[in-house]
């Protein structure tokens, strides 16, 4: 639980006393005072997780004694407790900053689940808080693969929408990196400090999307033991991205409609709206515009999210950026920081296959063969069972019609520039060589060429294998355990 330390007032100080115990009990740091503006000097000192204060004191009252902790330490969580709790204070302490509120007398079980709610809010503030880090530090947005034209022009659409609060929808098929440029929209923007929270519409149940979406009151449904907010609070200030917005149900669209129009949000049980502000970033796979002859995508949803519409292309139609991505994920792939180095007929047959699974697949294709691998290089036995299939039977059907199934590539002649196709070849030569300890014949064998291939790419390269002809013959020899050349 992500709530460690709990400040207590109350000017019933028996009432404060219990509270401090039970909390300590149940393992937390707690504390409890009866002063309001003892506590507002304690709080300048130490900075608490939770603040739990009554509504009603003499000389400062719970209002005051908030919206005073808050300028010193904004982000502390308070909730109040009242035995007087009306609609009207409710909502004044919500707008002033409170979490929630406890109407006296109530049981210490349920201040207990308050508190472990609210520990799981802090905690996907804390994630989010360190994955802007995270991605400040490893992700910069000019790392982004996009060698082809097409994604260059995405990119350009990704930086002038980051400038503003437009609603962006992101529209490709599965695995083209709708997420990836979701946060690089928001990281680009005047929000990046505030949190990103991802949502998968397609991934939660019907039954649970609204209440995880919106929120909810205490006992709005069977389960709901405590009130609870929900990812769109959670995005308060940021930016929430709503990926598979076509699985969202006709009910729940007019909520979101609702959002996007006024700017308020409704939880589950409550009549009251909150004012959130909130940047929305969607993503579908779907045509809406067929769910919208349908009658299961609405049409004014749909004009309010389609208002910068991105349209990412799948990876068969930009095979320029095939090459950049294999030496992207040959990086990421690797044991022990060493890059993994690709055989040429597996770079090849990686740079030929159609993608139908796109940058996603490729990805996992390449970690795949980095796992079942048995060394750092390559060869077309470790990828995906897929893959090698089509080599032999998709590829093959292609070549005997006089095509294949992706755009040519054309292939580097020298010894080229790191993460070219020659600096592959000649790196993977070299690593063959060095297990073999420099013998032509079994090296060439390792990378399922012929004999004289191999010399031939050697002396392309300019690759010397430290072992003279003579050497590399007699220890090729039937006698030597290894068969015939």
């Amino acid at each position: 639980m992500s709530v460690k330390s709990v400040l207590i007032v109350d000017d019933e100080e028996k009432l404060a006393h219990i509270l401090e115990r039970s909390l300590r009990t149940a393992g937390l740091e707690a504390e409890s005072l009866c002063d309001p503006r003892e506590a507002v000097k304690r709080i300048i000192d130490r900075p608490y997780d939770v603040l739990l204060t009554d509504l009603k004191m003499p000389g400062m009252d719970g209002i005051a004694l908030l919206e005073e902790v808050k300028r010193h330490r904004p982000e502390i969580d308070v909730v109040m407790m009242t035995a007087y709790a009306t609609t009207e204070t409710a909502i004044e302490a919500m707008k002033k900053g409170a979490h929630d509120y406890l109407i006296k007398p109530f049981p210490i079980d349920e201040l207990r689940l308050l508190l472990d709610r609210l520990g799981e809010t802090r905690a996907l503030r804390e994630e989010n808080a360190r994955l802007r880090d995270e991605v400040k530090t490893r992700t910069r947005f000019d790392e982004i693969v996009a060698a082809s034209g097409s994604m260059q022009r995405v990119l350009s659409q990704v930086t002038k929408v980051a400038k503003s609060d437009a609603t962006a929808l992101l529209r490709g098929e599965s695995g083209t990196g709708k997420e990836v440029l979701a946060t690089a929209i928001h990281q680009l923007s005047a929000r990046a400090e505030r949190p990103l929270v991802r949502v998968n519409c397609g991934a939660i149940p019907e039954t649970l999307l609204e209440s995880e979406l919106f929120g909810h009151v205490k006992g709005s449904f069977t389960g709901a033991v405590v009130t609870r907010d929900g990812h769109f609070q959670a995005a308060d200030g940021g930016s929430i991205f709503l990926d598979e917005i076509g699985e969202m149900t006709p009910p729940l669209q007019v909520k979101l409609l609702r959002i996007l129009q006024d700017g308020e949000v409704t939880r589950v049980g409550e009549s009251t709206p909150r004012k959130l502000d909130v940047r929305v970033i969607a993503a579908t796979n779907q045509n809406l515009e067929e769910m919208m002859s349908s009658g299961t995508f609405r049409q004014d949803l749909y004009y309010r999210l389609n208002v910068v519409p991105i349209l990412i292309p799948p990876l068969r139609d930009r095979p320029e950026d095939i090459p950049a991505l294999i030496e992207h994920f040959c990086t990421k792939s690797g044991r022990d920081g060493a890059k993994v180095k690709l055989m040429p007929e597996a770079y090849d047959l990686l740079l030929r296959y159609q993608w139908p699974g796109n940058i996603r697949e490729l990805e996992n294709a390449i970690e795949h063969a980095a796992v079942m691998g048995e060394s750092d290089v390559i060869g077309i036995e470790d990828l995906p069972l897929a893959l090698r299939q089509w080599g032999l039977n998709g590829s093959a059907s292609a070549s005997a019609h006089g095509a294949t199934h992706a755009a040519p590539v054309t292939h580097d002649d020298g010894a080229g520039s790191p993460g070219t196709l020659g600096a592959l070849e000649r790196d993977a030569i070299a690593s063959a060589l060095a297990k073999t300890g420099g013998n032509q014949t079994r090296a060439a064998r390792l990378l399922g060429i012929t004999r004289r291939t191999l010399g031939y790419r050697m002396k392309k390269y300019g690759v010397a294998s430290g072992r003279s002809e003579l050497d590399d013959a007699a220890s090729s020899l039937p006698d030597s355990g290894e068969g015939a050349a």
